[in-house]
């Protein structure tokens, strides 16, 4: 979802507390408990998360989760590294995305949490595992929602250039806090709206693309070639089967996103049949989404067109169909993606925070829930730091916010390497404690998550050979350890989990129900 490129360079576009002490389910209305004392603690009144996403959220948030701005802005400069051959890039990713979804999907099933897989590695790996990948998820999301405020905010200024882009990027934030801060429906609404122009946008584009492809388009400029672009101009792989890597290295990071809908799950009327679905339908969604429109570009122009890289994949591909302003119709659905991230991004965040406060890993406060069910303390926070890092984009672009944007590049790596490692416990868990809740299963377990495993270690050890991924995922594996170290610490010293929450397995969604 994020629209960070690898590798990420330095000015890149883009409540009243609760008082409750015991367990209350994030998802009340079907009987499965949530996060472990997910209601507010410490203050008055709260009732903890409540089930405010309706399933037609659910379904947009699983989709709009693999659209992000990064999928628009990005694959221009895959394009023209890969040639058509960056389609084995989007296939390789995609595939292991797949695969990851899938294992998270069988414990998310199982277990629904707003934690997601910081709680699942929490219980199944140990505390430092799940204080670490919780705070380095919360890192690369309030990082990104910099980013994609600073690349709304130069559309924006475009439009309107009185208004200056700084003021953009305040407003466009200030306006998505306070739609989190309203409720999770209000951010399911948003999401639900942002989501559907995204879907509507490249479903639209597929289609008159593939018209124009075969000479079917009324009135296009296309010569509607077919499918000879895919060769015509130095073969499929023109660049050499390296090119390959090279292309899986700038596309996986647009990737980032799929797993939102495994945390926002918890906070649903159905969180199993939401996850179930969303896990089952993350192929097609690839394959559409990314590989579809991809396919698309590259038959429409040769992939050494210098449009692409100039004015965008997309927008060079709608100028050769002949579509008016193609590039003011591709701004505006970059700009809904940037908002779709933002809002995602805020939401992710906070809600990582609070799993994190639950469980004691985090200041208290974060576990706080007003009477309308919102981590007030956790969203603040982490809209805080995002505000604080685009001040570091304006007043230090090439220096303190490149740190950030590099040290937070490789996490979704990191992310994606700690679910595989979890799952291969969980599975024994689930089944030892709960086998009816095993209704999505990794296909040929172990067999797959190993060699899952294997190609995330693969994608990360060829960063380091690459000249322009080599200091992203050295920073990144740099803060990871410092983090993992203050969680070692920590152990060593046997902080506890707040007043009423068990610790250790406590922290997994459903050891409260069962």
């Amino acid at each position: 979802m994020t629209s960070l490129p690898s590798p990420i360079k330095a000015g890149g576009d883009p409540g009243d507390p609760g008082n409750s002490h015991s367990p209350t389910s994030g998802n009340a209305n079907n009987g499965e408990a949530g996060e472990p004392g997910e209601g507010g603690e410490g203050g008055e009144g709260g009732d903890g998360l409540q089930a405010g996403l309706k399933n037609r959220h659910l379904s947009m948030i699983a989709i709009g989760g693999v659209i992000g701005a990064g999928l628009f802005v990005g694959s221009g400069a895959g394009i023209a590294a890969a040639g058509p051959a960056i389609l084995l890039s989007y296939a390789l990713v995609g595939l292991m995305v797949v695969l990851v979804m899938r294992m998270l999907g069988e414990m998310a099933a199982a277990r629904p949490t707003s934690g997601s897989f910081s709680a699942y590695a929490d219980r199944a790996l140990g505390r430092w595992a799940g204080f670490s990948i919780g705070w380095l998820y919360w890192f690369f999301w309030v990082v990104v929602l910099a980013v994609e405020a600073t690349a709304g905010a130069r559309i924006l200024e475009g439009w309107v250039p009185a208004v200056p882009q700084w003021a953009w990027a305040l407003i466009v934030m200030v306006v998505l806090t306070a739609t989190n801060l309203v409720s999770v429906a209000s951010y399911g609404e948003f999401e639900f709206w942002f989501a559907g122009i995204k879907v509507v946008a490249i479903a639209a584009f597929v289609v008159v693309g593939l018209l124009a492809v075969f000479g079917l388009l009324p009135g296009s400029d296309n010569p509607g070639a077919g499918f000879a672009h895919l060769g015509d101009t130095g073969g499929f792989l023109p660049e050499g089967p390296g090119a390959i890597l090279t292309g899986v290295l700038m596309v996986v990071f647009s990737f980032m996103g799929s797993e939102i809908v495994t945390l926002a799950a918890g906070e649903s009327a159905d969180p199993q049949r939401a996850v179930s679905k969303a896990t089952n339908s993350v192929i097609w969604r690839i394959a559409v989404f990314y590989l579809g429109s991809v396919f698309v570009v590259l038959t429409l122009l040769p992939w050494n067109d210098p449009s692409i890289v100039k004015d965008g994949s997309y927008v060079a591909a709608l100028n050769s169909i002949g579509i008016p302003h193609a590039g003011e119709v591709m701004n505006v659905i970059v700009l809904t993606a940037v908002l779709s991230c933002l809002n995602s991004g805020l939401y992710t965040a906070s809600r990582m925070a609070f799993s994190l406060g639950r469980r004691g890993d985090a200041p208290r406060s974060f576990a706080r829930t007003n009477a309308r069910g919102v981590p007030r303390a956790a969203i603040l926070s982490s809209v805080l730091f995002g505000f604080v890092a685009v001040f570091f984009n304006y007043r230090w672009p090439d220096t303190v916010f490149a740190f950030l944007l590099n040290s937070s590049g490789a996490v979704a790596l990191f992310v994606w390497l700690v679910i595989c490692c979890t799952q291969l416990r969980m599975r024994g868990i689930i089944l030892r404690e709960s086998p009816g809740k095993l209704v999505v299963r990794m296909w040929l377990f172990p067999y797959l998550t190993w060699a899952t495993i294997a190609m995330i270690v693969f994608v990360l050890v060829y960063m380091l050979t690459d000249d322009t991924a080599r200091e992203q995922v050295l920073l990144s594996l740099l803060v990871a350890a410092v983090v993992v170290g203050i969680a070692l610490v920590r152990n060593a010293r046997g902080r506890r989990t707040p007043a009423g929450v068990p610790k250790g397995e406590a922290a997994d969604a459903a050891d409260a129900a069962d």
